[in-house]
């Protein structure tokens, strides 16, 4: 329509209300061009995703800082990953270690640990380097997705790892049948299998949301809830189903985690149990300590308090379990672990035998 004023003509667009383009006479194909290319965009905006890329706003630190954190995180990637292959790699090849169930599972579990830490810091790095931080859209959803489905897998292998000190300790004339190497194995399959199963659906749904927006994160990387807040009107069950899944899955694990490790520690504080009762308790502990870590972080970000400071809390929360963690856990789970020290001696001993047969050879 023609906004009437006084001097020359001026065009205002009914979408595009705050924008008045004066009448410049001869210039007026110019300005129907950019008025054009205006309402296209706007159009876009209105019919679906016009989003093609986020910018991640990271820890907004200055240059120095960010140095300092970029070697840190180096450091840190660089060690966990180490500290991860040595067990999967002492575990493959050991053979007494290969056949133990635990064992099987805790070097499956370093194998997702690896995963889950090259999902995120290898990213967190490149955006130190980087001050722009840009992560395009399919990127940013392989990251989320990979994140949830890597920590759900991380639950299930907690949580079968709970089922195999349960067995061991509650029923250890059964544990040989029941633990068995095909049972270990469908364990594992599952673990991986349901973990990466379980949020196809969700993170398909918030994909298919529109992005019309401002498209800035203010975190280090592409997490469920800042996603959902740039996703433009109408959002539908989206992220109800996103919460429900979460929940449940959460939820339910930790309440079999929960009944397994307690009903291990009542089997173990009875007077007519059998065994090494300080061995045993040695050994869920560092099992319960990993466990803590994990979902101590997680529910400390459910019961965050609302406040300026809450977005940096989350960051350092989701910091801690996505890369501060799984450099801790190997440690935790192998520092004082006799059968890991011996393993290591054999391995060793091994190698030097080696290197001294092929020096006389």
């Amino acid at each position: 329509m023609i906004a009437v004023g006084y001097g020359r003509p001026k065009l205002e667009s009914p979408l595009c209300h705050g924008i008045l383009l004066e009448d410049p006479g001869p210039d007026i194909p110019f300005q129907l061009n950019l008025l054009h290319g205006v309402l296209m965009e706007v159009g876009q905006m209105v019919n679906g995703t016009t989003v093609t890329e986020f910018i991640l706003l990271g820890f907004g630190v200055g240059p120095q800082e960010r140095f300092l954190l970029l070697i840190f995180f180096t450091i840190l990637y660089v060690v966990t990953l180490a500290e991860n292959l040595t067990i999967i790699i002492l575990v493959v090849l050991d053979t007494h270690l290969s056949r133990l169930p635990m064992y099987i599972l805790l070097s499956n579990f370093s194998l997702l640990e690896i995963g889950y830490v090259s999902t995120t810091v290898p990213r967190l790095i490149f955006d130190l380097t980087s001050p722009q931080g840009v992560i395009s859209f399919t990127d940013c959803f392989l990251q989320f997705y990979l994140i949830f489905s890597l920590g759900t897998s991380e639950d299930l292998f907690l949580s079968a790892m709970a089922l195999d000190r349960y067995l061991a300790i509650c029923h250890p004339l059964r544990y040989p049948q029941i633990m068995s190497p095909d049972f270990c194995f469908a364990l594992v399959v599952a673990s991986w299998g349901l973990g990466f199963m379980a949020y196809i659906i969700p993170v398909t749904m918030v994909s298919k949301l529109s992005f019309c927006g401002p498209n800035v994160i203010d975190h280090f990387l592409c997490d469920a809830e800042p996603i959902l807040s740039l996703a433009c009107p109408p959002l539908g069950v989206t992220p109800y189903v996103c919460q429900m899944f979460v929940d449940t899955l959460v939820l339910s694990i930790v309440v079999f985690i929960v009944l397994s490790y307690g009903t291990v520690i009542v089997t173990l504080m009875k007077p007519s149990f059998k065994g090494s009762r300080r061995k045993a308790f040695s050994t869920i502990s560092f099992h319960l300590i990993v466990v803590t870590l994990f979902y101590g972080s997680i529910a400390a970000i459910y019961i965050c308090p609302e406040g300026e400071n809450q977005v940096e809390i989350t960051k350092a929360i989701t910091l801690f379990y996505t890369s501060i963690t799984p450099f801790l856990n190997p440690m935790i789970y192998c520092l004082r672990n006799d059968q890991v020290k011996e393993a290591l001696g054999r391995l060793r001993r091994r190698k030097v035998s080696l290197l001294g047969r092929n020096m006389t050879v």
